[in-house]
């Protein structure tokens, strides 16, 4: 699902029934904001921007606990300053929990130093740019992989990677958030993954937005 959906490229091995990731490298979140937050506002602006995009793409694909200890930051010096993107690096908590906000970086209190740069920094019309720029460029990677994607999701829709109570829990949370009712039929985690990507390609979900300062 990283690998696909995300703009990091995961390597890793299989054999039967077990995956070794490669290490990601870079500065753990909660490392960054202890000591690279105070930084030119140029930058502070573009750091609050990645979270934007971060938490948009672990809400679309469902990723969750992504507090800062669970992501790193990739930093790379350009001639302006420095360009960043977040990685996850725990990917335990796919689309596993049954409450919502579980999957929204945002609430959680460990990322609360950057949350605040993009309080001080970013405009509500801002925000919601950026998150329709991730959800086309998603929408394009679906696209451009979509036999993989398509076989990843064969095996996602019918396997039980989450209880009955949370795929109920999720589904209506997720149902009350968007205000669509097509969660209600959904039966599997996998399930409730592909209704929240479908939602992703339509018209009226990509125009609404759900995040904000």
């Amino acid at each position: 699902m990283e690998d696909i959906l995300s703009p990091n490229t995961v390597n890793y091995l299989v054999d039967k029934g077990t995956l070794i990731e490669e290490h990601i490298a870079g500065i753990p979140g909660d490392e960054f904001m202890k000591h690279h937050l105070e930084d030119t506002e140029f930058n502070q602006i573009r750091m609050a921007k990645e979270f934007v995009k971060f938490n948009e793409r672990c809400f679309v694909r469902l990723l969750g606990d992504m507090r800062a200890y669970n992501y790193i930051v990739d930093i790379t010096p350009d001639i302006e300053g420095s360009q960043y993107r977040l990685r996850a690096i725990d990917f335990d908590q796919q689309s596993y929990e049954g409450k919502k906000n579980f999957y929204l970086p945002q609430y959680f209190k460990e990322n609360n130093p950057i949350i605040f740069l993009g309080m001080k920094h970013m405009t509500h019309a801002t925000v919601k740019q950026y998150q329709l720029e991730e959800r086309s460029m998603i929408a394009a990677r679906m696209k451009s992989y979509k036999s993989r994607f398509d076989d990843l999701m064969e095996v996602m829709l019918e396997d039980s990677i989450s209880t009955d109570a949370k795929v109920q829990q999720l589904s209506q949370e997720l149902a009350e958030h968007h205000k669509h009712k097509a969660f209600f039929s959904c039966h599997t985690m996998g399930q409730v993954v592909m209704t929240n990507l479908d939602l992703l390609l339509h018209k009226d979900f990509r125009e609404s937005s759900y995040y904000s300062y």
